[in-house]
């Protein structure tokens, strides 16, 4: 048993060192074998306790069978010198054997176990976070709480259900956010499910309380009453419902008052806030959202006549001459490229297992206090690499160098990320505008001139990368690489290379990213005349 716990400790402290569990689906599955070692623990448990019963089930049944016999004849049975020496002796020993029998706590093991692998465990923050990225992809795909309830997601093997009980925490993470939009939709859910009769522990006062006030607080005036009028004839004594209904009352009698002359304006004050998500700070959102679903801008047929597959020899570079590498246009301004085939599934194993170990929450850049800081918009873990401490990396660096043309001894370090539950990284720039002229002046080797990304691993639904100015999607495809410059040859942004990360609906993501810098490229890619060339 100690010999388990140690193996359970040093198992779950490569978790300890990585909070944000929720953030990296590659680090989650880590907690898929955590709880089997648990589920282990609790069987060996039962089995103790089953083997404990057993003994005092066979105790039982003997000494059942000698106090019958006994009772019969108590003093001829005394009168036996070998009965009498061993009644003696079972009361006054074996009696305290069994007592101490049944006194033994046969959960010591299982409970020292669960003591150690709670302090490993996810924390509130990760919940909340797969909670709210499960309201993140119902707006991103457009599903409805039935079917992400009834587990119908595209792609999947194992169906999983979301309880009453699941349904009323995801409406309860959207209250304590002020999301009633989202608290309605869930607590309706919840109140479905148990109308059609799903045993629960959470009952239906519980859910129409918070139901009530969500649809209130969204302008719905009507609908709130009649809910809490619902919820008086379950539980006529609960004080909130009442007041409220008091409350309601008296704001329909006040508007009454207030427009007797127009019904009909009457009733459009009152569903006035009716009905919606809060107002986005994401001016694209509509069209990133629409992307991430595959319901972008077609391109023009004149203009796909432009886009081409190719074979590519790095400009006659003596490692592609014999093997090309396989291009093909996925867009044509700004032209991104893909690579077909450009990394095997070796190099990616490689890379996956230097980066596991270091994988942080990804950070972005605040303009403000020139700090890395965490954020809503990037749900993902990272991991830097350097091409010195693995040979595979090195040579990853020089593929990108011979291809692009470009020189990768100012790029940045390999990036590796791993996205958690809906992970995504909202629309965004890579290279720093000019209103953040000192983003990259710590490197001291200028501006991101160009992006290079590798998909590590196929994607089952979503996790595209997309362009919202363009409306370019780019799906992932494991074994391809991406390319695209953020800059035109004369230095200034290219603001249509403004891209995003769509959630992971379905899958686990895994990408590296090479930043390449504009310091070194000054005869590998010459400046012009053009401010838009």
């Amino acid at each position: 048993m100690i010999w388990y716990i140690l193996v359970v400790g040093i198992l779950l402290s490569q978790s300890l060192a990585h909070p944000g569990f929720f953030t990296s689906i590659g680090q989650m599955t880590d907690l898929i074998h955590t709880e089997k070692d648990l589920v282990t623990s609790l069987k060996d448990y039962i089995k103790a306790e089953e083997d404990k019963l057993e003994q005092i089930k066979k105790w039982a049944e003997k000494l059942d069978r000698l106090t019958s016999t006994a009772t019969k004849d108590p003093e001829g049975f005394v009168g036996h010198p070998v009965n009498a020496f061993k009644l003696m002796k079972r009361l006054n020993t074996e009696w305290s054997e069994l007592e101490n029998l049944v006194l033994k706590d046969m959960s010591d093991g299982f409970i020292s176990n669960l003591t150690i692998q709670r302090q490993y465990f996810p924390n509130d923050e990760d919940q909340v976070g797969a909670a709210k990225a499960l309201l993140r992809l119902q707006d991103t795909y457009n599903l409805d709480t039935d079917t992400i309830s009834k587990g119908d997601l595209p792609g999947v093997k194992d169906k999983s259900f979301l309880t009453v009980e699941d349904c009323f925490e995801l409406g309860k993470v959207a209250y304590t956010e002020a999301d009633y939009y989202h608290t309605e939709l869930w607590m309706e859910q919840a109140l479905r499910q148990l109308d059609e009769g799903e045993v629960s522990t959470i009952d239906k006062v519980s859910v129409l309380d918070y139901l009530s006030y969500a649809v209130y607080q969204q302008g719905d005036l009507d609908k709130a009453l009649l809910l809490t009028k619902k919820l008086l004839e379950l539980d006529p004594e609960h004080q909130r419902a009442n007041g409220n209904l008091k409350y309601f009352e008296y704001i329909m009698a006040k508007e009454k008052d207030a427009n007797k002359s127009s019904e009909d304006q009457s009733d459009q004050k009152t569903t006035l806030k009716k009905k919606g998500a809060a107002v986005d700070y994401l001016p694209e959102r509509q069209k990133y959202e629409m992307l991430c679903r595959g319901e972008g801008i077609k391109m023009t047929p004149r203009r796909q006549k432009k886009l081409f597959c190719r074979y590519h020899d790095g400009n006659r570079n003596p490692k592609f001459i014999l093997a090309p590498a396989k291009q093909e246009d996925e867009w044509d301004k700004p032209r991104i490229i893909r690579f077909h085939d450009i990394i095997s599934d070796a190099e990616i194993e490689i890379v996956k297992d230097l980066a596991k170990p270091r994988l942080s929450r990804a950070t972005v850049h605040d303009p403000e206090t020139g700090k890395l800081t965490t954020a809503q918009y990037r749900v993902s873990k990272s991991a830097w690499l350097s091409g010195y401490e693995n040979p595979v990396v090195s040579r990853i660096n020089m593929r990108i160098q011979d291809l692009t043309g470009l020189d990768v001894s100012t790029a940045e370090e390999l990036q590796v990320a791993n996205y958690g539950v809906g992970g995504q990284y909202e629309p965004h720039f890579d290279f720093a505008r000019k209103d953040e002229p000192d983003a990259f002046k710590e490197l001291g080797t200028g501006n991101r001139i160009a992006t290079w990304l590798f998909y590590m691993s196929d994607v089952l639904a979503g996790g595209a990368t997309v362009f919202p100015e363009v409306g370019a999607s780019v799906w992932p495809k494991k074994g391809t690489a991406v390319f695209w410059y953020n800059l035109f040859a004369s230095g200034e942004g290219d603001y249509s290379t403004r891209h995003a990360a769509c959630p992971v609906l379905v899958g686990n993501k895994w990408v590296s990213n090479k930043w390449l810098h504009e310091r070194g490229q000054e005869f590998r890619r010459p400046c012009t005349l053009s401010e838009l060339e």
